[in-house]
């Protein structure tokens, strides 16, 4: 099993993701970086851009993810490039968006499996990948959720899913909203695990995130921290989540 992340963190999961500050502060904070966003064209997710994360070039394409823009996707990057997947491991990276959690994955494990729901995302992926020089390593699969692994089973899956509740309006929206994501993602874990295996979920302060930890608890499964990173406007953690020994208590 990849041996990733076993530091955890003293505090409960639901008190890690606490909004930082005051939540009128938090919020007049947040309309001032969305008008310096707007000015500086950086609130355009529907263009071609090149973004590098941690040295590496990638080119995100209209109504794909933006690894950097939001933050999320530096954030998990880097925590996988810092803990390193083992050299025998394979990986699912669930929600690829434009690939950059499984570029850094297949940089050091054995195999990687990627998938998205956007076909352009898929697209997206596959470019990433040639671009950074790791295609041999990726196989990157267009499906909702589990749907394109079926009966597949992983020693580590990333996911950073939609935070927030409700129906995507388009394409570019799925990467932020659904209607029962937690749900169908909690349900279906376990079964693509290996033994020993854990899935590795990034959730934020900004959405949803209770219903997540709710229903990583009503599936018996484990939830810690291991990794967390706080902004003026909102709080990021990686949680690792497994499978209980023998359905004990969480």
């Amino acid at each position: 099993m990849a041996d990733l992340a076993q530091h955890e963190s003293a505090r409960a999961p639901a008190e890690v993701l606490q909004p930082p500050g005051l939540p009128g502060l938090t919020r007049l904070i947040g309309k001032a970086l969305g008008v310096v966003s707007r000015l500086t064209g950086k609130d355009r997710y529907d263009d071609f851009r090149l973004e590098r994360v941690l040295g590496l070039q990638f080119l995100v394409t209209p109504t794909v993810f933006n690894p950097k823009l939001p933050r999320t996707g530096a954030f998990f990057a880097d925590f996988i490039e810092s803990h390193r997947p083992a050299a025998e491991a394979e990986v699912l990276d669930m929600g690829t968006g434009s690939g950059v959690c499984a570029i850094f994955a297949a940089r050091h494990a054995r195999r990687v499996v990627a998938v998205d729901i956007n076909a352009a995302a898929v697209r997206c992926a596959r470019l990433n990948a040639a671009l950074n020089h790791v295609e041999h390593r990726i196989e990157v699969r267009h499906g909702d959720l589990f749907g394109p692994v079926a009966w597949e089973r992983f020693d580590l899956i990333f996911f950073n899913p939609p935070f927030l509740r409700g129906i995507p309006r388009d394409d570019r929206d799925r990467a932020w909203r659904s209607n029962d994501i937690a749900e169908r993602f909690a349900a279906g874990v376990r079964d693509h695990l290996k033994p020993g295996g854990a899935a590795l979920v990034l959730l934020s302060s900004f959405g949803g995130a209770g219903a997540f930890l709710e229903e990583f608890r009503r599936q018996e499964l484990r939830v810690s921290t291991v990794a967390e990173r706080g902004f003026l406007t909102e709080r990021l953690a990686i949680f690792r989540v497994e499978p209980l020994p023998d359905g004990g208590a969480a």
